[in-house]
């Protein structure tokens, strides 16, 4: 079942990013960072079990372009299509808000492509995402991350 994140939620999406940040597959999100965005945030929870077995979000950048970012899904919950959904479900998000671009950030190109995202340069991405998301990454300046976007 996918729904909108509660507050109970953040130490299990906590939890999630930060299995895929110490791997080097996904950035790591603070606590404080996820509370402050939870409203981004969405979550995919096993109906059977009330665990939290992905999470993905929509984060506004501007007046018509938003960001996907932190689809993270339990590794033993991969392949079943949790990382798929809640794409979808942003993208439909993005669709409800009439925005004109989607962007993502992202380690894995070949799973934003199937939802028609296409490789950018960073320099093409908004400023206020560049310099007030990145200037606090451990990774800037060197940022290894593949820009992709998308039109809707």
């Amino acid at each position: 079942m996918i729904r909108k994140a509660l507050i109970d939620d953040v130490a299990p999406i906590h939890a999630l990013l930060k299995f895929y940040a110490d791997k080097g597959e996904l950035l790591a999100r603070s606590l404080s960072n996820l509370y402050d965005h939870l409203r981004d945030f969405w979550v995919y929870e096993d109906e059977d079990t009330g665990i939290i077995t992905g999470c993905a979000a929509l984060a506004f950048c501007w007046e018509d372009i938003a960001e996907i970012r932190s689809v993270a899904v339990k590794q033993e919950y991969n392949g079943r299509g949790i990382g798929s959904a809640l794409t979808e479900r942003c993208i439909q998000e993005a669709f409800y808000f009439k925005l004109k671009t989607l962007f993502a950030l992202t380690y894995r190109p070949e799973f934003f492509a199937r939802f028609g995202f296409e490789i950018t340069d960073k320099t093409n991405l908004p400023m206020v995402k560049i310099w007030a998301g990145c200037l606090d990454c451990v990774k800037f300046p060197d940022c290894d991350e593949i820009a992709m976007t998308k039109k809707l």
